[in-house]
C-alpha cells in the first residue's frame, strides 16, 4: 500500500451510510471511505459483525484489521485459527493467506485495505 494524494481530512463515521452485507449467518455492517487516485485506492472502513456472523466467503485480499471491541477468529486455508479481540490487531498481505472470519458475540472493526 502506497498512501499518496490524500489531503488531510477527519472523518466522523456516525455520518458515513451503513451497507448491510449478509454472511453465510449474521450481517456485516460496513461504514465505508476510499481516498487516494483510482490506480492506488485505499479503502478505510468501520466494520460491524453480528453475533453470528460467519462470513460467506474466503478473502485473498490484504487487509490491516484492528478489533475495536468485542472478539473474532479468522480461519486461515491451512486450518490455523487466529483469534482477535479487542485492542489487537491482524496484518496480512495480497495473495498471501486466504482467510475466513467468524465471530459468537459480534465484533466491531477498523479496517484498511
Amino acid at each position: 500500500m502506497k498512501i499518496s494524494e490524500i489531503p488531510f481530512v477527519t472523518t466522523d463515521w456516525s455520518t458515513i451510510p451503513p451497507e448491510r452485507h449478509a454472511g453465510d449467518s449474521g450481517e456485516a455492517i460496513w461504514r465505508v471511505q476510499y481516498f487516494g487516485p483510482a490506480e492506488n485506492r485505499i479503502r478505510v472502513r468501520m466494520v460491524e459483525y453480528s453475533p453470528g456472523y460467519v462470513a460467506d466467503h474466503w478473502c485473498s485480499k490484504g487487509h490491516i484489521i484492528l478489533c475495536l471491541e468485542g472478539e473474532m477468529e479468522t480461519t486461515l486455508a491451512d486450518g490455523r485459527v487466529m483469534p482477535l479481540r479487542a485492542g489487537m490487531s491482524y496484518q496480512v498481505a495480497d495473495n498471501a493467506e486466504a482467510h475466513r472470519s467468524t465471530t459468537k458475540t459480534g465484533a466491531k472493526l477498523f479496517i484498511v485495505d
